[in-house]
């Protein structure tokens, strides 16, 4: 008798595991689905490409269409897994929407629905209606959130803003450069124009590194790698939008390479969050996705072998980055999703997500 009332106090390993499941996981998917595109992308034929260039051609169809499968697999994992999370702990959920760090990566499923979209294998799809099914909760989250930045309500970008409210800048960037794919061009310069005048007041507000904007834990410094996906995604969002990687894809190129530099240049900003393995490392491997396939759209449009040399590096270094977080998830599974305890706390679902 008293075993069966432990039981019924103790919640099961399932409510416990989707009680410690955030959005915070969709970086995984993130990174994927980068990949995912970033391959594809170098993998068409382009003119006077070089011997580097005729290599990636060599690799077989049939590992990207593995590595998409893979990318497709997980995102609906995630998905699912983060739907029962809203259904069996929904408060959980509200906490998280309201949490300055946490309500951001509410786009990181759609984000990462859209790169797989336009990284799709596939010629007979249905893309324009998916299209907008993963479009239309972003408009939604921009009207909630960018609302609140300027007009009255409880929380002012000053206080709130941080390397993670970047995101909403990429959900839109991945939105204008999906629907400039698909045709969409005036749509699409209207969703590039919403991020961008929003990108320019969000990087003045983190720049100025007020008491909301510098009080970031330790734990999610890979975010900050976010500060050179942005130019990042909007260079190649720019490119789509005007079909060729003009003046201003390159100056927005030329900023993410000069801030990816600044980064990387400082080793020591990353050393208490490299201690012990958590979600948050893989916010290192999407940005460097966004920054190769930025790099291999310039290559191509200066057609200089210095710069596809650079592109391939890139590639490269983003895909040993993805294998080696692939691989640590796989041996430290309970790292990613410690089950201690049944409850988010302010920390474990704004902090770590």
């Amino acid at each position: 008798m008293e075993m069966d009332e432990n039981q019924t106090k103790n919640p099961s390993f399932f409510l416990q595991f989707l009680a410690k499941f955030h959005a915070g996981y969709f970086r995984i998917s993130m990174s994927l689905c980068g990949q995912a595109l970033l391959w594809k992308i170098l993998k068409q034929p382009i003119q006077n490409e070089n011997s580097l260039r005729k290599i990636l051609r060599l690799l077989p169809n049939s590992a990207f269409l593995v590595l998409w499968s893979l990318t497709l697999l997980i995102l609906v994992s995630l998905s699912l897994i983060y739907i029962l999370r809203c259904f069996f702990h929904f408060k959980l959920v509200k906490f998280e929407f309201l949490h300055r760090v946490g309500v951001n990566y509410l786009f990181a499923p759609w984000i990462s629905w859209l790169l797989l979209l336009q990284s799709s294998p596939f010629k007979s799809f249905p893309y324009e209606i998916l299209m907008w099914v993963f479009l239309i909760p972003i408009v939604i989250l921009d009207v909630k959130i960018y609302g609140q930045w300027f007009i009255k309500g409880k929380r002012f970008l000053s206080t709130v803003a941080n390397p993670t409210s970047q995101l909403s800048v990429i959900g839109n960037l991945a939105g204008a450069r999906t629907l400039a794919v698909m045709g969409w061009r005036e749509t699409s310069l209207c969703m590039f124009s919403l991020g961008m005048s929003h990108y320019l007041v969000l990087f003045v507000t983190l720049y100025q590194r007020l008491a909301g904007s510098n009080s970031l834990p330790a734990i999610l410094r890979p975010v900050f790698f976010l500060f050179f996906a942005v130019p990042s995604m909007a260079s190649l969002a720019w490119s789509s939008i005007t079909k060729r990687f003009d003046t201003f894809s390159k100056i927005l190129f030329f900023v993410s390479v000069f801030l990816f530099v600044s980064l990387v240049s400082r080793p020591m900003l990353f050393r208490k969050c490299m201690r012990k393995f958590t979600v948050a490392w893989w916010s290192y491997s999407f940005p460097l996705s966004l920054l190769a396939l930025a790099c291999n759209e310039y290559a191509k449009e200066v057609g200089v072998e210095a710069a596809h040399v650079c592109a391939l590096l890139l590639a490269l270094v983003s895909l040993f980055v993805s294998l080696f977080l692939m691989i640590l998830t796989v041996l430290r599974t309970n790292s990613m999703i410690p089950m201690s305890s049944p409850e988010i706390s302010s920390d474990s679902s704004g902090a770590e997500p």
